[in-house]
């Protein structure tokens, strides 16, 4: 039950994503407010992601999670009144990205504790592979749909149905049978906890590799991300072009999925994550480079694959170094890595796109991220051998 949560919780983040992109792509054709939707999403889950892992620490987190899903939900009703009588500007729209990027800041961290306290610790790659097959299944899904409600009744519809599936997630969480999350014993307060947290973090020098690693990688690779719809734009793309190039950008995400248990090489973490780098440069060089919305598909396929492993290479070494008292703390600071790197890195490249030209922001990037890979290649996120008892 937990896992249809996700699903349809990540189903309408990324229907949410796709429509806000493309709805501002409608109402500016400045390629700064376009990349900050992408950076309103993601900036509450840096700012917040660190307290709200605190909460799930010290509260119930079944409803501290079903709490998060409705406040999403109500967030994707405003939206479709707005877009519904045609009352969103630039501002607005930004304003409530901000506001669903705050619904995922306390849904990320409270889900993240959960997987561990579900499953063996043998089984939790597999695990963190399946959540991560959920989010990559919902990126081709999410944008499909999108795109065939955008063009049938446009984005206030889409909002709609966001706000719909939300609650449908929401009941979910509430349903399902979840063994209640013991509080600390002690009265610990909001910011002794947060304090905790970021000691352990500062403690654990695989836990600080993580958490560097994850912010470097994140902030150059959003740039593809963030800037697509400028770039689907340039290349004549409409609504159901755009959202076709999500969905293969997803697709190969998926593939990758389905290929990590296979691969017995990905165990050494720091390789994966170096060739990961080069991959990922190489498929926005290619994205520069191509001529046509077709032949820019297999970049972001590409893109998307290179996306889950070094994710879930990250995910992976977090969730196990981290001790099961500090585990919703830790994966918050570990969002807050990621998203930091996402919101800096979006409104970075979307300022030197417009300083200078789309296609100069997305080679800067890629040659940044293997000059920003000789400085941390000798950042190591493997365990020592004598602490790695479980198979990776």
């Amino acid at each position: 039950m937990l896992w249809l949560a996700w699903l349809s919780g990540n189903m309408t983040m990324w229907m949410h994503e796709v429509t806000a992109a493309w709805r501002m792509t409608q109402l500016t054709e400045s390629p700064v407010w376009v990349a900050w939707v992408q950076a309103a999403g993601t900036l509450p889950l840096f700012v917040l992601g660190l307290a709200s892992g605190a909460l799930a620490d010290l509260l119930n987190r079944r409803r501290f999670l079903a709490a998060a899903q409705a406040w999403i939900a109500v967030v994707a009703a405003a939206l479709a009144l707005l877009a519904g009588a045609d009352a969103l500007s630039p501002p607005t729209l930004l304003l409530l990205c901000l506001l669903n990027g705050v619904g995922l800041a306390f849904r990320f961290p409270v889900f993240s504790a959960l997987v561990p306290d579900l499953v063996a610790r043998r089984q939790l790659s597999a695990a963190l592979t399946l959540n991560a097959l959920a989010i990559n299944l919902t990126r081709v899904l999410g944008p499909i749909v999108a795109g065939i409600v955008l063009a049938w009744q446009g984005s206030a519809a889409v909002f709609a149905l966001n706000a719909v599936l939300s609650v449908m997630a929401g009941v979910l969480i509430w349903r399902a049978p979840i063994a209640a999350h013991a509080p600390p014993t002690e009265r610990t307060r909001l910011l002794q906890a947060m304090r905790d947290g970021v000691g352990h973090a500062l403690a654990s020098p695989i836990l600080r590799a993580v958490l560097l690693r994850a912010f470097v990688f994140f902030a150059q690779a959003v740039a593809l991300v963030a800037l697509l719809p400028v770039l689907a734009k340039g290349l004549g793309a409409n609504a159901a072009t755009y959202t076709a190039l999500l969905a293969a950008m997803g697709a190969g995400a998926v593939l990758a999925a389905m290929a990590l248990p296979r691969l017995p090489a990905l165990a050494a973490r720091n390789r994966t994550l170096d060739v990961g780098v080069w991959l990922h440069a190489m498929a926005t060089v290619a994205a520069v480079w191509a001529p046509s919305a077709w032949t820019l598909a297999p970049a972001l396929a590409l893109s998307g694959a290179v996306w889950l492993c070094v994710a879930n290479t990250l995910t992976m070494t977090a969730q196990l170094v981290l001790p099961d008292q500090l585990r919703a703390r830790g994966m918050a600071i570990y969002q807050m890595s990621i998203m930091g790197g996402h919101a800096g890195g979006a409104v970075l490249w979307g300022a030197v796109a417009r300083w200078t030209s789309l296609a100069t922001a997305l080679m800067v990037s890629a040659a940044v991220s293997v000059l920003l890979l000789l400085w941390t290649r000798g950042v190591n996120i493997e365990e020592p051998p004598s602490r790695t008892s479980a198979p990776q």
